[in-house]
């Protein structure tokens, strides 16, 4: 019989969809040359699809782990697309502290899924 995701997991799932939609949503307002817009859609897209697609374990940090590694590589993809098409230099230089920030907390939950498998 299959696990019931624990609550960790589903609130987890729940705050990625509704950051999701409202991007989405948002994208529709975005710059008008679209390349940004549509790799971030494109990310999210993706990155929801891997997190549905996603066997929890029923251990809370393994699945934060790994739902968190896939959410913030979300977070760097849609960062290198603001960093390369965006406009804003506020919102292009917070892109790149997103990138090398999340990119090492990736780095940090590979390593401790690499301890506990």
């Amino acid at each position: 019989m299959p696990q019931s995701p624990s609550v960790a997991s589903r609130h987890l799932l729940c705050c990625s969809v509704l950051f999701a939609a409202g991007l989405v949503g948002s994208a529709a307002f975005a710059q008008t040359s679209g390349h940004g817009s549509d790799a971030m859609q494109k990310s999210m897209m993706s990155g929801m699809e891997s997190m549905k697609q996603m066997k929890m374990s029923g251990d809370t940090d393994k699945d934060f782990a790994m739902m968190m590694k896939v959410h913030h590589q979300q977070a760097v993809d849609m960062a290198k697309a603001e960093r390369d098409h965006g406009k804003s230099p506020e919102l292009k230089a917070m892109a790149s502290k997103i990138i090398k920030d999340q990119t090492k907390e990736i780095e940090q939950l590979d390593r401790w899924m690499q301890q506990h498998p």
